[in-house]
């Protein structure tokens, strides 16, 4: 019950989360279904924003990462919690902006950005954050009279946090970013042609747990703000990628508090060391911010015994969440029925598509269940819809958004009409 909601209760022997029964809700928009929990979302925005201001007061920003999951209601919500939003290129601006994301809350990412994508930074974007020199040239070309957004130049300090290999970023060799002597020459470019440089930003990876390699990279990066002269009113941005517990054995939750304290000494201890003024800290907790606001639910279809193990096998899987298949995420799950009864034996949670990766979870002790019975599987709402896809004529789910007792639909079940909208025959 830890990795639900914060609002998760059994009532009735059945699980509500944000005051509504799984099992209504299941009944009236059908399965899989995503639930996003507000009071959840904003229990750790709260939290964070606690941390800052005891860490590291008034000069604490929070972004919400895009690439989480983004929808015209979740842009909305980061606006009604004074979030800024980190965007990858023309598709997740255009969401940002349509859901009333004001410019000077947009930053925009993105390691091979298109044309495209840094005409829509320019004329949405309050911060483009430039990945490689010839970034900046084509910055350059496409530049107009008028405002400009700000500049940060993103560091690559070969530095590396304990996770998986494919969710490391900030690595030596890594694709993201420019080492040492680009950022130098980046800067003297962007001085050179009067662009507005105004920050620094790393990244190192993606669901760690230990802070300690964060401060060999605030040393490195202090180091180039210094070199390049970054000494008043500049930014930096040591990236997000704090971790959350998805399996009972990942339990306690990492400490959010412990992550920002250590954060902020070495910045404020690199500074001093360095004369530097303080920077704004702009932090990227997207996960950290959204994943157990979020719960999957599924039904339960065939079951079946083999040798070894009992199958359940569920209506969604690898199409709406790749990540198991993708880097072994490891997940747990409850029944939405009388979910305290005993567990009998461990089951193999697998989904409907042809391919022997689409299993979600395995060998978790679980209570005997039926056909039809429905599953919550939560710490879904990071990185699942938003790497979803159509694989074998999957429609993505619904999803839903709980507040206050009230379920509201925020994004429609994809339809079979949907999969061929973009399709023209060869004869007509």
């Amino acid at each position: 019950m830890q990795l639900f909601p914060d609002t998760t209760r059994i009532e009735n022997d059945s699980l509500i989360v944000g005051e509504c029964d799984l099992n209504i809700l299941a009944n009236e928009f059908g399965t899989p279904l995503y639930l996003y929990d507000r009071a959840t979302l904003e229990s750790a925005v709260g939290t964070y924003r606690r941390a800052l201001e005891y860490s590291y007061p008034g000069q604490g920003f929070l972004t919400y990462a895009g690439k989480a999951f983004l929808c015209l209601a979740m842009a909305e919500w980061t606006q009604q919690s004074g979030l800024c939003v980190d965007c990858t290129g023309l598709g997740e601006i255009s969401i940002a902006v349509a859901g009333g994301v004001k410019r000077e809350h947009i930053l925009v990412h993105g390691v091979n950005k298109t044309a495209r994508d840094l005409e829509a930074a320019i004329a949405h974007a309050g911060v483009i954050v430039v990945d490689n020199l010839v970034e900046l040239k084509h910055l350059l070309q496409l530049a107009r009279p008028g405002s400009f957004p700000d500049l940060w130049l993103r560091f690559q300090p070969g530095v590396a946090v304990e996770t998986h290999a494919y969710i490391q970023t900030g690595i030596q060799d890594s694709k993201f970013g420019m080492v040492a002597e680009e950022i130098v020459q980046a800067a003297n470019f962007c001085r050179e042609n009067s662009l507005p440089l105004k920050g620094l930003h790393f990244h190192l990876g993606s669901q760690f747990r230990a802070p300690e390699p964060l401060g060999v990279a605030i040393d490195k990066a202090l180091d180039l703000a210094r070199d390049i002269g970054l000494k008043q009113s500049w930014s930096l941005s040591p990236g997000g990628g704090w971790g959350v517990a998805y399996h009972e054995d990942d339990l306690p939750q990492p400490d959010v508090g412990n992550y920002i304290r250590f954060i902020a000494e070495a910045v404020k201890e690199g500074c001093q060391a360095r004369q530097l003024s303080l920077p704004r800290l702009h932090l990227e907790p997207g996960r950290s911010l959204v994943a157990r606001a979020g719960v999957a639910l599924y039904r339960v279809g065939v079951i079946r015994q083999t040798e070894h193990r009992i199958w359940v096998l569920l209506d969604g899987g690898l199409a709406d969440n790749p990540r198991r298949a993708l880097y072994g995420a490891r997940y747990s799950a409850l029944p939405v029925r009388q979910p305290d009864r005993p567990n009998v034996a461990p089951v193999w949670m697998a989904g409907p598509y042809c391919e022997s990766s689409d299993v979600l979870i395995e060998a978790l002790p679980f209570p005997e269940v039926r056909e039809g019975e429905l599953i919550a599987v939560p710490v879904s709402g990071a990185y699942q819809l938003s790497m979803s896809s159509n694989y074998n004529g999957a429609r993505r789910p619904a999803v839903i958004w709980l507040e206050g007792g009230r379920a509201r639909l925020i994004q429609r079940r994809e339809t079979p009409e949907d999969l061929y909208r973009r399709d023209s025959l060869l004869v007509k």
